[in-house]
Order: C-alpha cells, then structure tokens, then sequence
C-alpha cells in the first residue's frame, strides 16, 4: 500500500496549504519595498544541555530565554560620559569656590573666581553635550516642564539648569558692591549647594534602571562619581597658575579626592563582583580596558602628587594622569552597562540570587500614593525553612 493515502491526496487538494514554491508570486506595491536593515538570519534555538533545576545561577549554562538579551542596550552616545565627567567637575568646582571665597581670603579671592568660571563653563558646556544626545534643544527645555522628585532625570535637570543660572549670576556679579555683590555671593552659595547633587547624580541616574552592572552599584557608583568629581577639579584647577597659597589648599583638594576614589573604586568593583556575569565588564573587553585604564592612571597621578618634590613637570603629569583616569572611568561605566545589557545571564543571575524585582520589599506604594500590586508574587532568596522568601506587597482597594 502506498504511502500517498487517497485521504493525504484529498487533504493536499482542499486545505490550501500546500502551496507549490515554483507557483508562488509576490505582487502588488509591497513586492517592490526593500529593508535597509534586514535582520540577521536566525537559526533554530539549540536544546539546552543542562537541567534547570541542577544549573547553579552562577553557571554559565544556567538557564535563559534561549541565550537571547533581554533587554535593550542603553542608546546613549559619546557626548553622555563627556557630561558626566564636565558636569562632576563644575559641581566640585563650584563647592570649592564657595569656600575659598568665605574661608580663604584675600590671598585665595582669585582662586575663588577662578573656581566660579570653572563651575559656569562647565554647567555651560554640560547643558552643550546633554543638549547634543538629546538631538533638539527643545527636548531639554522639556524636561523642565515637571519637577518629579521621584524621577533622578527630572531632579537632575532641574539642578544643571538652576546649577548653570546660579552660578553665572555669581561670576557675573560676586565683585560688585551693593545689593549686586550680595546677590551675587548669595547665587554663588546656591550655587555650592547644588554641586553636591551635580557631582554625583549622574550615577543615581543610571542606577535607577534595568540594566544590570548600573543597578547593581548602585549604592557606591554614587560615592565614586563624587571622590572622582573632587580629584578632577583639583587637578585641572592645578593646570592653571597659581601662587604657592593656592597650591597648599589645590593639594589638599586634589589628594583628598584621589584617595577617596581609590577606596570607592575598590567599593564599585566589590559590589559588582557579588553576581558573577554582572562584574564581568569591569574585567574583560573594551569596558574592562577601559576601566583598567583608568584605575592605572588615578593611581599613578596619585602617586606622583604625593612624592616630594615641587617640579612643575611632576604636578602636571599627575594633574594629566588624573584626568585620563576620570574620563577612562565614565565611559568605562557606561560600555560595561552595554556589555551587561547584552548579556542574559548578567540579569538573570541577578534575579536568581533575590535582586531585581525583589528589592520592592519596603516599597509598597508608587510615586501617586497607592499602593503597588502583581499578578505574580515576587520571589526573593530562600530561607531557612521555606523554599522561597516572598515579599508580599500591599493590594489595591476594591
């Protein structure tokens, strides 16, 4: 008996499925389109070689959704990392400037408005590079149009533009007598209280998204955007020159910072390190380059400023050194973010080890007051005692 059944032949006839390849024509105005980017082929998903319920989160065969990314690498381009470190540097600038101004004297009164023309040119510039990645002007000026305390986009847009209006009224009008010099000075001051955020917001900014090694730093990216803030205004200030006074306290400044950032660089990396995948970019690939780089250079510029010695040769280089090391570590940041992105495991293993979603515990009610709710429970580590740790969050009223 054949294989070919009567039924098979009816079947092939009526369904209109079976369509003969050869016969098969593409008409009409949408045959003559073209893609500019046609997606690459996908091959068929492989079979994982493990068993989910025996791969360890830390494995690399662990379980995902078919080795694919699941999220979208963060856009941004060149001129984002360039604002982060301009912007770190104006908001340091402009806290130094405010103090030379009331604690230094007549002897450090240029350093203080050298300190006030740094921070203006650098939220001047910064507004420059945020403007130019955001494509249109209008698009900044909209950003203003809400203030948002819960958003760290909102809030810090709101303290570049207050940052740059204080602190250009303050270059503008700290010498002049009256009532002008007293609001100047007065401008200057909002203006100091405003670097704080401005030095380090930018790290609160990203850590406040889904993308893994961001979100895992979280709590010392801050920190280490702040001590890098300090060392790089202390150094480009100390390219400019300057009598012996002025360099007591640039030394000072400079030196503070730097050590300050070999210890919170120390405390990144160690939060990075704790899920495997996540801490990856810092150690391999451009972003690992990048941030080996930059530890090298801070650590060398350090040095040399702490050696005896006063050869301007020796300040300069350590001054450049610094500076290399700062930029290198915020475009370092901002690939290794990419690279984590792109990496399947770095979220998954994340979620695996209780982090994730599971951070809402505590967090029960949104930015509009009422309370948070899931389909799903979200499930934490295990304890003792009990397969999984659920945080249960508060549901909504009927």
């Amino acid at each position: 008996m054949s294989d070919d059944t009567l039924l098979d032949r009816l079947q092939r006839k009526a369904d209109g499925r079976n369509i003969d390849t050869r016969a098969g024509i593409l008409e009409g105005e949408g045959a003559q389109q073209r893609v500019k980017d046609p997606e690459p082929v996908r091959h068929g998903m492989d079979v994982l070689p493990t068993v989910p319920s025996r791969s360890g989160p830390d494995s690399e065969g662990a379980p995902s959704y078919y080795g694919m990314p699941v999220l979208k690498e963060p856009l941004w381009i060149w001129t984002v990392p360039a604002y982060f470190y301009v912007g770190g540097v104006a908001g340091a600038a402009s806290v130094l400037g405010v103090s030379m101004e009331y604690l230094g004297g007549r002897r450090l009164e240029r350093l203080a408005g050298r300190c006030h023309a740094v921070a203006t040119a650098g939220d001047i510039v910064s507004a420059g590079l945020l403007i130019h990645d955001l494509g249109r002007p209008s698009r900044f000026l909209n950003m203003l149009r809400v203030f948002r305390p819960t958003s760290p986009m909102s809030v810090g847009s709101w303290v570049l533009a207050g940052s740059g209006a204080v602190n250009t009224a303050a270059f503008v009008l700290r010498r002049m007598p009256g009532v002008l010099g007293v609001m100047g000075r007065t401008a200057g001051m909002v203006g100091a209280v405003l670097g704080l955020p401005l030095a380090g917001y930018t790290a609160v900014l990203v850590s406040n998204t889904a993308v893994p090694l961001w979100q895992q730093v979280g709590r010392t990216l801050p920190l280490f955007f702040m001590a890098s803030a300090t060392a790089s205004a202390g150094s480009l200030l100390s390219l400019f020159p300057h009598t012996d006074a002025e360099e007591r306290v640039l030394r000072r400044f400079r030196v503070a910072g730097k050590v300050a950032e070999v210890f919170t660089r120390e405390a990144v990396e160690l939060e990075a390190r704790q899920v495997v995948e996540v801490g990856k970019p810092l150690r391999t690939g451009v972003s690992g380059a990048l941030w080996t780089l930059s530890r090298t250079c801070s650590l060398a510029g350090l040095v040399m400023d702490v050696l005896p010695g006063r050869a301007r040769w020796k300040q300069v280089t350590a001054d450049v050194l610094s500076t290399v090391g700062a930029v290198a570590a915020r475009y370092a940041v901002i690939q290794a973010g990419r690279a984590s992105a792109r990496n399947p495991q770095a979220t998954f293993q994340g979620q695996r080890q209780g982090l994730g979603a599971a951070q809402v515990e505590g967090n029960t009610k949104a930015s509009d007051g009422k309370p948070l709710s899931f389909p799903l429970p979200v499930l934490g580590q295990p304890q003792a005692g009990m397969p999984y740790a659920r945080f249960m969050v508060t549901q909504p009223e009927p």
